[in-house]
Formats: structure tokens, sequence, C-alpha cells
């Protein structure tokens, strides 16, 4: 479809923040900390956190690459209840707007998910049910798709973020793991299908 990376590009964002998020609550659960995050106008994203050691680095590494599938299909099954729908959309646009407040230190950032927030909160509030629960669950599928629009970074042993050469996820897991990346962006393609 013409265009179509344009209407996409909100979901890829939010695609983006759902993986950075997916970093940082994983840092949190593990019993690091999490500082900050990022997202840049390329869709891509960073996420600071500290506290991590050899055990936990491939968790965290690997909880940025499940966050989308797992939002998503938590979005998905969300979604196929009508009575749910309303709460999930506000639900997810006040954790937008909270998250941007407590985490996100990039301009960019700062433009695009509080903007998507309120787009999901007026959704909630002013939107019919059929139009709230299909949102919910396109937004699921969206999540679930970002893993598969971005698969090349799955297979990826370093990549340039802004002119630094940084280990990919994949690859921080290979080097904390012994086992080659590209297994492990299989065991994470094969999951988040």
């Amino acid at each position: 479809i013409p265009f179509g990376n344009y209407l996409l590009y909100p979901f890829t964002i939010l695609a983006t923040g759902f993986h950075e998020m997916g970093h940082g609550m994983t840092a949190l659960l593990l019993g690091g900390q999490f500082h900050s995050l990022q997202i840049y106008a390329n869709g891509s994203g960073v996420a600071f956190h500290s506290g991590s050691n050899l055990l936990t680095r491939p968790l965290v590494a690997a909880g940025g690459l499940l966050g989308p599938p797992i939002a998503g299909a938590f979005f998905i099954l969300a979604g196929s209840k009508l009575s749910l729908s309303r709460w999930v959309l506000a639900g997810l646009g006040t954790s937008l707007l909270l998250s941007t407040l407590i985490w996100v230190r990039s301009p960019f950032g700062w433009a695009m998910l509080p903007l998507i927030g309120l787009v999901l909160l007026v959704t909630a509030n002013k939107g019919s049910a059929g139009l709230q629960q299909m949102t919910v669950q396109f937004l699921g599928v969206q999540a679930c798709l970002g893993t598969f629009r971005q698969l090349d970074y799955l297979f990826m042993n370093q990549i340039n973020m802004n002119g630094r050469i940084m280990y990919s996820d994949t690859g921080q897991m290979a080097q904390s793991l012994l086992l080659p990346y590209w297994i492990w962006g299989s065991l994470i393609a094969v999951f988040s299908f």
C-alpha cells in the first residue's frame, strides 16, 4: 500500500516502547534498576538499566525482545472481551503517559508516546464499544507483528546505535550464554510466533 509505512509508523514506535519497557521491567523484576529509555525517530531505542549480572543480563536482553509479543498476546486476549476493551485502552493510555514521565528521556519519545497515550484515552472514553474492542485487538496484532517487521534484528550480533557499535540483544545473550546469537534469535522468533 502506498504510504503504508507512514500509516504503521505510530505502531512501530509503540512496539519500540514495548521492547524497551520489556528490558526495563525485566531488570526491575530481577532486582535491578530501570533508569530511563530513549526512543528515536527511526524506530530504534535503548533502555538504560543497572544491577544486572552474568545470570540476569541475558534475561534482561530477552525481556526486550519478548516485550512486544507478550504485550500483543495480552491485548489480543483482552480484546476478545468487549467489557475489558475500554479498561485496557485506558490502562495502556495511562501507562504510556506515566512511563513517559518516569522513564522517557528523549525529545522524540516525549512527543510520540504521550500523543499515542492521549489518542488511546480518548478512544477509551469517547469511542463505541466496537471501536474500543477493535482498537485493542489491532494494537495486539501490531505489537506481535512488530517483532516480525524487524526480524533481521534478531539475527544481528552487533548494531550501530548513533555511531556507537554495540552488541544487539541476541549478541548480549550470546556473550553471556555462549551459544551463537543466531540460535538465540531463532528461539526468540519461534517463541514470538
